[in-house]
């Protein structure tokens, strides 16, 4: 087996490096797969990257998991401006084939939502599309979701890419309906659901290990 996913979300914020290490650690630990994770462009202070290298069980020169990553914790084409440099998707595209034939299973984590500006030109849509990977999209429950959700699944049907399943996240401790907000969406969506993580004060990816399941 040898896999690759582009992971997705619905917003920023919604929890796609807690689903991206959970799905590491899945694969890992239940299937016994070498896995690794990228995060081509990271803004801010974070600790994403060190936690998808620890989550990853294959060695890769952080250069190619992590090309891009700026301290200010704005948009990613303005944190790249502000720095004097431009995102260069087909760099990614280097990077990512650099490593991906070092593991069975490989998860390339996209930053802020699915159409997040990258540079003048181009978003997270565009690398997507360029990578051309089956995606999966992690959906954070709070209200609004049902639009985000549906919009995000517009648009990458949009440019014709497979979707491999969604993970639904509970992103707040006293939201309404979180049930019947993800009974709605198994509704409209044609697509396998991946698993439903509950709000979770302290949540970890290896925590996640029976709770996801794998696309097919």
């Amino acid at each position: 087996m040898r896999q690759a996913y582009f992971l997705t979300g619905t917003d920023l914020e919604v929890g796609k490096s807690l689903i991206a290490t959970g799905l590491l650690y899945t694969a890992s630990q239940s299937w016994d797969l070498k896995v690794l994770g990228l995060k081509p462009v990271v803004v801010g202070s974070g600790n994403d990257m060190e936690e998808l290298i620890a989550a990853s069980n294959v060695e890769a020169p952080r250069r190619y998991l992590n090309p891009y990553h700026f301290t200010e914790p704005v948009a990613p084409n303005i944190a790249a401006k502000g720095a004097g440099q431009v995102i260069d998707l087909n760099h990614i595209q280097y990077c990512f084939d650099e490593v991906r034939t070092r593991a069975d299973l490989v998860i390339v984590e996209g930053i802020g939502g699915f159409c997040a500006p990258l540079n003048d030109t181009q978003t997270g849509a565009d690398l997507a599309e360029l990578l051309g990977l089956p995606v999966i999209v992690v959906v954070g429950l709070r209200q609004g979701c049902l639009s985000h959700t549906l919009l995000t699944v517009e648009a990458i049907e949009a440019r014709n890419l497979p979707i491999a399943g969604w993970v639904a996240n509970e992103m707040e401790r006293d939201m309404m309906c979180v049930s019947e907000t993800v009974g709605t969406l198994k509704d409209y969506l044609d697509i396998p659901l991946l698993g439903f993580i509950r709000y979770q004060d302290h949540p970890h990816g290896q925590a996640l290990v029976k709770q996801l399941a794998m696309p097919d």
